[in-house]
């Protein structure tokens, strides 16, 4: 049943004008205010904290929360929003699939690079050891799009790093297959896996959001905060109050990754 299900979304996808696709907007629509989106389940260890609402579909088990803490709304796969969501999140990944690259950076690490705004490539699989900065070059519209061809994968406390005005919230990770964040990594921006996306101890996921389209979203113990917060972003209505309520544990948030990054350093 999900599998069809799936493959009804895909359809809808298919069918965007393909004037459209050819160049990713950066509006994820319904998907907008989800920290996490899951297709199948969404599964928690320990005291995780998601900033934003969190859903699945087609699937229905979430598990974890609590202990783990949403500051949104929680929804299942007979909401209306969360279908819409994750049709919105898959027309994302169709569009940025048909962007063109600049650069192709297949048989790197990310680690150690300093990136200008742009499209880029992986074939294959890619993977960040170390620290990537980001380099907004003062512009806080700059595009930073990551096209995969099937898995993302960082090292224990790898980083990425935003300076001259880089914004996580327009920061995009497109994975052809799954993405897995080792323990103590702390990442920036949105991904969205064909497959599942694993989150490993401790690791956390500021200005973004993580969107399964077919598969998993497993947590233990992680920090999420969604984009939904920029300039120009209006939540639904239904999540005005409990993002009131947020903006203390939202401090606590920027807390615990703050120790967390200081532990991973050894300070």
């Amino acid at each position: 049943m999900r599998h069809h299900l799936f493959l009804s979304l895909a359809a809808v996808a298919a069918s965007l004008p393909q004037a459209n696709a050819s160049v990713f907007s950066g509006d994820l629509l319904a998907a907008r205010t989800f920290a996490v989106l899951g297709a199948s389940t969404v599964t928690s260890t320990g005291n995780t904290v998601l900033i934003g609402n969190l859903g699945v579909y087609p699937g229905s088990a979430i598990t974890g929360f609590p202990p783990g803490f949403v500051s949104g709304l929680t929804y299942d796969n007979a909401e209306a929003v969360v279908q819409q969501a994750q049709i919105d999140a898959l027309a994302a990944f169709v569009a940025l699939s048909n962007e063109t690259p600049v650069e192709n950076l297949t048989g790197l690490d990310l680690g150690g690079l300093t990136l200008s705004p742009g499209v880029r490539n992986f074939t294959s699989s890619a993977q960040l050891t170390g620290t990537l900065t980001l380099d907004g070059g003062g512009d806080p519209h700059a595009r930073f799009d990551f096209l995969i061809g099937s898995t993302l994968t960082t090292s224990v406390g790898s980083a990425i790093v935003l300076i001259n005005g880089a914004d996580a919230d327009n920061v995009f990770w497109k994975v052809g297959s799954s993405a897995t964040l080792g323990s103590d990594t702390a990442f920036w921006g949105n991904i969205i896996a064909q497959a599942s996306i694993t989150m490993n101890a401790r690791a956390s996921l500021a200005g973004g959001r993580a969107f399964a389209l077919n598969g998993a979203v497993t947590l233990d113990d992680n920090d999420i905060t969604a984009g939904f917060a920029a300039p120009g972003a209006v939540p639904e209505a239904r999540s005005f109050l409990p993002l009131a309520l947020c903006f203390p544990v939202l401090g606590v948030w920027q807390w615990r990754a703050a120790r967390r990054r200081k532990a991973a350093r050894g300070c």
